[in-house]
C-alpha cells in the first residue's frame, strides 16, 4: 500500500518549512510572506500488480522512452543538418557582389513559400541589380530571413535592406513618389507587413499545413518525416507569435475577416490602376506581390485564393501583371487564373520552378565584374524553361492579354 500526502489550498503558493520556523508562503516573484490556510490531505493508493513497483525501478518503459528520444533526437539532428549545411561547393564572395540569403525552394512553382524573400527577390529584380541566390536555410545573426551579404556586411531585414542599397548603390523605385505618396506607400507597407501577414501565415502553417507541407521540397528517405516535423515546429512558432501580436486572439472566422478587409483594402487602392501608387512601380509593389502571391498561387482551394481569383479579380490581374514582367521563368496555368467552385483547384501539375542559384537581370556574377554601380546593357540568357533572356522587352508589363482571357470568361 502506497500513500499520497498534498496540501489543498485555493491559491497557487510556495510553501517555506524551516527549521524553528512557522510555515510561510511566498508567492512567485515576491520577496512577501504570506500565511496560509488550507487541508493535509492523505490518499491510499493500491499497488496493482506492481505497477507502482515498476514506475520506480528501472523498467521498459524508461527503455521506450530513451529509444523514442534517440529517435527524436537523431531525426532532429538530421533536420538541422539539412537547413543549416552550408553548402561547400559554392564559393561565394560578396566582394561588390549581393548574397541573397532565402529558404530553398517549394515543388509547385512559387519561388518562395515567404512572403518576404519573395519581396525581396523581385524587388532586386525590379531595381535590376545582379543578385546570387544561396539556399542554405541559415538564419541572420539577428534570427531573420532573408538577409544579404554586400562587400562582407550583413544586412537583414527587407525594409533595412531596401534602406541600405538604396544608400550604397543609388537605386530607388520612389523617386517619382511626393512626400505624401511615400507617407501613404509606407502606411500600406505596415499594414500588409504587420498585419495581412500573420493572416496569410495562420493559413499558411496552421489551418491549411498538409496543402503546405505537400509543398516543401526535401531530399533524402526521411524527406515525409522532415517535412512534417518542420510544419509541426512553424505551426507551433505561428501560433505563438500570432498571440503575442495580439491577432492570435481571435477565432479562425476572425482571423479570416481580417485578411478579408486587408485585401479588400488593397483592392479599393489599386483601382484600375497598373501598380499601387499609380502607373510606376514602387518599393510597395514588391511587398504586397510577395504576400498576394502567397494567396494566389501557394493557397489552393481556401478563402483567400478564392477571393483574389473572384471578387477581388484586380489584385490577381495585379499579381499577373508583376509576374510575367520579372518572373518569365515561373510559369502558372492561365486556365486556372480565375476560382471555379466546381473544379478541384489542386488538379493540375505544377510547372516547378528551376533552382536559380544566380540571377542577374543584366549580367551574371560569373561574367562580369560585379560591379553594381554601372549595369551591363547585356543581357544574360537564363537556362529556364523557354531558353529567353530573362529580361526580354517583349513581355508586356500591363499584362494585357491575360486581362482579355480574364475578361472573356467573365
Amino acid at each position: 500500500m502506497y500513500w499520497v500526502a498534498g496540501f489543498a489550498s485555493s491559491r497557487s503558493f510556495v510553501v517555506d518549512l524551516g527549521r524553528n520556523q512557522s510555515p510561510s508562503l511566498g508567492l512567485c516573484c515576491s520577496d512577501e510572506r504570506h500565511l496560509f490556510h488550507g487541508y493535509i490531505v492523505a490518499i491510499p493508493v493500491q499497488d496493482f500488480g506492481g505497477i507502482m513497483s515498476g514506475l520506480v525501478s528501472d523498467s521498459w518503459w524508461r527503455k521506450t522512452l530513451y529509444i523514442t528520444g534517440g529517435a527524436l533526437l537523431a531525426a532532429a539532428a538530421y533536420l538541422l543538418h539539412e537547413l543549416l549545411s552550408i553548402r561547400k561547393e559554392q564559393q561565394l564572395d560578396s566582394k561588390d557582389a549581393i548574397i541573397l540569403h532565402q529558404f530553398s525552394r517549394p515543388k509547385n512553382g512559387v519561388p518562395s513559400l515567404s512572403p518576404f524573400c519573395l519581396k525581396m527577390e523581385t524587388y532586386l529584380r525590379m531595381v535590376d541589380l545582379p543578385y546570387q541566390n544561396y539556399f542554405d536555410g541559415s538564419l541572420s545573426s539577428q534570427g531573420k530571413m532573408p538577409w544579404i551579404e554586400y562587400n562582407y556586411k550583413q544586412v537583414c531585414g527587407t525594409e533595412f535592406i531596401i534602406d541600405f542599397l538604396e544608400e550604397k548603390l543609388g537605386v530607388s523605385l520612389n523617386k517619382s513618389l511626393s512626400a505624401q505618396e511615400q507617407a501613404v506607400a509606407q502606411a500600406i507597407t505596415t499594414m500588409v507587413e504587420e498585419h495581412l501577414y500573420w493572416t496569410i501565415a495562420y493559413c499558411q502553417w496552421v489551418d491549411n499545413v498538409q496543402e503546405t507541407q505537400r509543398m516543401l521540397d526535401f531530399p533524402g528517405p526521411l524527406s515525409d518525416l522532415l517535412k512534417w516535423i518542420l510544419c509541426q515546429l512553424t505551426g507551433g512558432i505561428v501560433k505563438r507569435e500570432m498571440y503575442c501580436h495580439g491577432i492570435g486572439c481571435f477565432t479562425k472566422e476572425e482571423v479570416y475577416t481580417l485578411m478579408e478587409k486587408d485585401m479588400r483594402t488593397l483592392a479599393t487602392l489599386l483601382g484600375d490602376k497598373k501598380y499601387i501608387m499609380g502607373p510606376k512601380l514602387s518599393s510597395v509593389d514588391a511587398t504586397v506581390f510577395g504576400h498576394l502571391a502567397q494567396a494566389m498561387w501557394t493557397l489552393p482551394g481556401t478563402r483567400p485564393e478564392q477571393l483574389i481569383k473572384g471578387e477581388l479579380i484586380n489584385l490577381a490581374m495585379y499579381c499577373e501583371r508583376i509576374r510575367r514582367k520579372f518572373w518569365p521563368e515561373w510559369f502558372v496555368d492561365l486556365e486556372d487564373f480565375c476560382y471555379d467552385s466546381d473544379n478541384d483547384a489542386s488538379s493540375g501539375t505544377p510547372t516547378c520552378l528551376l533552382d536559380l542559384g544566380l540571377f542577374s537581370r543584366t549580367d551574371t556574377l560569373e561574367g562580369s565584374d560585379l560591379s553594381l554601380r554601372s549595369h551591363s546593357n547585356t543581357h544574360s540568357q537564363d537556362s529556364d524553361h523557354s531558353a529567353r533572356s530573362l529580361s526580354d522587352s517583349d513581355i508586356e508589363a500591363d499584362g494585357s492579354d491575360v486581362e482579355q482571357q480574364v475578361t472573356g470568361k467573365i
